[in-house]
């Protein structure tokens, strides 16, 4: 069974948390590490560092964004407080107005109340546990559905690269069938060959079997193939693991692309090396695919 999570998942929640309208908001996309961005109430930065502990215990990698939305509580009395400076400069400047100009003083709270900055409204500050607490239980939620869709998107991936591994191991099955073959065949053709040159002179079949052994030496893939067989099973068992495995997995295609290319440079024959670039074709879509995972 596959664990692996993608780098790439959504999840909200909205709801009434201690009698407060709340909104948890949280998406993620692939980067090479875990990279956290806060978008809280004014005031409220005191949040940031409960959200990123929360967060990170179900986060190692990738960019994610966090939108998070308290109702104001409605149960603290709001304190106004009055500029009586500015409130008295205001109606010492009205009063000269209609002295100067012969209008009648009809200088009014309601008007007074339309000056800009008059009034200084505050409330007592926020109880930061309080809040932290509405906010934690809120993104418990969010990250639920969160980590739901990345392990759904996980289990797709994983699926993906199984299918291309299949689809090597295949193609590494031709080509250690059809190596050997290559051999006696070059064998052959250079019996063939120096037949042709000698004509009616006999050919050394002790020299035969010597060329066609070195042939046989520089051209054998075997070890290459059983290399990446190898490195297909380490990637099949990480698939298994439950903890991020993305960094592990990338380096484990970069060997098979390696051994891929070794075994490109021994092949002397046109069908093998046809089979070696759709074997190197699989694994650039394996890596491709393993930059979405976790």
């Amino acid at each position: 069974m596959t664990m692996v999570r993608s780098m790439t998942g959504y999840g909200r929640f909205e709801g009434v948390i201690n009698g407060r309208q709340t909104v948890f908001e949280i998406k993620s996309v692939n980067h090479r590490f875990f990279e956290l961005q806060c978008r809280l109430p004014r005031g409220c930065g005191f949040l940031e560092e409960p959200i990123k502990n929360l967060v990170s215990r179900y986060v190692s990698r990738g960019k994610t964004d966090v939108y998070v939305s308290v109702e104001a509580d409605d149960s603290q009395e709001a304190e106004v407080r009055v500029n009586h400076s500015l409130a008295a400069g205001y109606v010492k400047a009205l009063r000269q107005l209609c002295e100067e100009y012969e209008l009648q003083d009809d200088i009014s709270a309601s008007l007074l109340s339309r000056i800009p900055d008059l009034f200084t409204v505050s409330k007592a500050p926020e109880n930061e546990e309080t809040l932290a607490a509405i906010v934690t239980e809120a993104g418990e939620k969010a990250l639920a559905d969160f980590m739901a869709m990345r392990e759904k998107e996980g289990e797709r991936l994983a699926g993906d690269l199984l299918d291309h591994g299949q689809r090597i191991l295949a193609l590494v099955d031709e080509i250690e069938e059809r190596s050997p073959v290559t051999v006696e065949e070059y064998r052959q053709k250079l019996y063939d060959r120096i037949k042709d040159v000698l004509q009616d002179t006999a050919v050394d079949p002790q020299r035969m079997l010597t060329e066609a052994a070195i042939f046989a030496d520089k051209t054998a893939v075997n070890e290459e193939t059983v290399r990446l067989k190898s490195h297909y099973s380490q990637l099949e068992e990480l698939l298994t693991k439950s903890e991020p495995v993305g960094r592990k997995l990338d380096f484990i295609v970069q060997e098979m692309n390696r051994e891929a290319n070794t075994t490109g440079s021994k092949v002397c024959d046109a069908g093998l090396a046809h089979k070696v670039v759709e074997i190197k074709a699989e694994i650039e879509k394996m890596r491709e695919q393993i930059q979405n995972i976790e």
